[in-house]
């Protein structure tokens, strides 16, 4: 009897470690969220950025083999006990021009739950939900539908979003 894995979805989560002195400066970066909301101009680039950028490529590449490179990227402030409505970021009419991977980056956020669905076969609709927490990133595949609730009533979530290409 043979196995053969015709198709895998796989989602990667956890803290970003950076060495001590090195650290991303999370207040930084939810300020330039707020000033790329506020001017309506796109996320600019910054040094707290790309550590992190630098960090979920390199460290996927070297424990998964998963070669990824960034596509685009924004941030988003959800209000007490908001919930979005479902998200999806690959265009499923333009698949060879959508991004391979999602990645949800907590930049200041408090009781805040990804739902990520997903089809397992014949059980359409599955879904797995995780608790976002700062400093904490998630990645999926892009063509993963999911939702963003923010279930505290007192603070706003800052919630960093980059879109990643795989290439091999």
């Amino acid at each position: 009897m043979k196995k053969k894995v015709l198709s895998e979805q796989s989602l990667f989560s956890g803290q970003v470690s950076m060495p001590k002195g090195f650290e991303i400066n999370l207040e930084k970066l939810s300020k330039n969220i707020l000033d790329s909301l506020i001017t309506k101009s796109d996320f600019k680039i910054s040094k707290n950025w790309d550590m992190l950028n630098t960090y979920i490529i390199e460290n996927i590449n070297l424990k998964y083999g998963l070669r990824l490179e960034n596509k685009k990227m924004w941030g988003n402030v959800y209000r007490p006990k908001e919930r979005t409505h479902t998200l999806l970021e690959a265009n499923l009419f333009d698949l060879k021009n959508s991004p391979d991977y999602t990645l949800l980056y907590g930049v200041d956020v408090e009781n805040c739950f990804i739902k990520i669905s997903y089809d397992d076969n014949r059980f359409k609709g599955e879904g797995y939900e995780i608790e976002l927490k700062n400093n904490m990133f998630i990645i999926f595949p892009s063509t993963n539908t999911y939702t963003i609730s923010n279930e505290q009533t007192e603070n706003l979530n800052l919630i960093h979003t980059i879109v990643y290409n795989e290439y091999k």
